[in-house]
């Protein structure tokens, strides 16, 4: 049972008055709500329905997000680069990095320490004869052949490989969160001018409107998008992960067509700033309509799914000759273009089909 609603919120149009409803709020600041994790909402203070205060984050739990936003904030990257990048000085311990060719390496003062950058030994003890050469340390291969160093070399491709792959899902984060921004912004533009722009087009305001819902697809989209990169990250079953990089791909791929088709096609129907150039025609603006139409109706169907999926746990993927499939395969129409047939530009829903 659903409780109708009344407070005042202060991002709403019509900030400080009482608006009233249904778990929706005509606003673009989107907070977690939990209990309806469907909706977009404000920064209206329901509090007993939130369990965080951060936006929203399907399909993510409260508590994943919790996680990697601390990770963020946190030092460990930092010792992971610093255990990957640099190596103790074997005197006074301090960690020191390699910013020149040769091995000879000189710590800073008042230590003043110099040693070899292969096998930390004392500089002033190698030569050709005992190491090879001041530049090609052959101790460091000998000792590297018993095992002497084989832990602190463990020790630090554990801590590049940690890095490594931490930057790749924290870049896909935070570039998906920039896009989802910048789209928000092209979102709230679009809004304010739909009625100069029903204007200079003479096309109802009522039949533009197909634009900004296809912005404020992109937006939701984008940060679901974003999201499955920390969902990604902790997700350590290997049949599991294969599955859901599929998945996610499909959806990057299908968000982008209609990103690009909302932000660059679109100007083939806007008059151009200082020019004079003829409106388009009735026919290009309805197979525009229908071609942004379609793609936003094809993205919402897909990413619906697939949040479902992903909030399941991807529970029904299991392994089969090695590899990971689900008892129905994965499906989808983003890959197809949307039919231009039908005023309402509506076509064949995407669908990710797991059982």
């Amino acid at each position: 049972m659903r409780t109708m609603m009344s407070h005042a919120c202060a991002n709403s149009a019509s900030a400080g008055t009482s608006v009233s409803y249904f778990g929706l709020i005509s606003c673009h600041i989107w907070l977690c709500y939990c209990n309806n994790p469907k909706a977009y909402y404000c920064n209206a203070t329901f509090s007993k329905y939130m369990q965080c205060t951060e936006e929203t984050h399907r399909p993510v739990s409260c508590e994943t997000v919790s996680k990697w936003i601390l990770k963020n904030s946190a030092e460990s990257e930092n010792v992971n680069w610093i255990i990957a990048n640099s190596k103790p000085c074997p005197k006074c311990k301090r960690p020191i990095e390699k910013n020149h060719g040769c091995m000879h390496m000189t710590c800073r003062p008042p230590c003043k320490f110099q040693f070899c950058w292969l096998c930390l030994g004392d500089w002033s003890e190698h030569g050709s004869r005992t190491t090879g050469g001041n530049y090609a340390c052959n101790r460091y291969e000998a000792d590297k052949k018993k095992g002497i160093y084989d832990e602190a070399e463990a020790q630090r491709e554990r801590a590049k490989n940690s890095l490594v792959r931490y930057t790749h899902y924290f870049e896909r984060w935070a570039s998906n969160q920039k896009s989802r921004q910048k789209a928000q912004g092209d979102l709230q533009k679009f809004e304010s001018e739909l009625a100069k722009l029903s204007d200079i087009l003479g096309i109802p305001e009522s039949q533009l409107k197909f634009i900004p819902e296809a912005w404020s697809q992109i937006v939701e989209c984008r940060q679901v998008l974003q999201w499955t990169y920390a969902y990604g990250y902790y997700l350590d079953d290997k049949a599991k992960n294969d599955f859901f990089v599929y998945l996610q791909g499909e959806a990057e791929s299908g968000l982008e067509r209609l990103h690009k088709c909302a932000e660059k096609d679109i100007h083939a129907i806007l008059p151009k700033a200082g020019e004079t150039e003829p409106l388009p025609s009735l026919q290009d603006f309805n197979e525009f309509r229908v071609k942004l139409a379609g793609l936003t109706s094809v993205t919402r169907n897909y990413f619906e799914n697939l949040v479902q999926a992903l909030e399941a746990g991807l529970e029904d993927v299991r392994v089969t000759g090695g590899q990971s499939t689900s008892k129905k395969k994965a499906r989808t129409a983003s890959k197809r273009k949307p039919s231009a047939k039908g005023k309402s530009g509506r076509n064949k829903k995407a669908r990710i089909t797991i059982s």
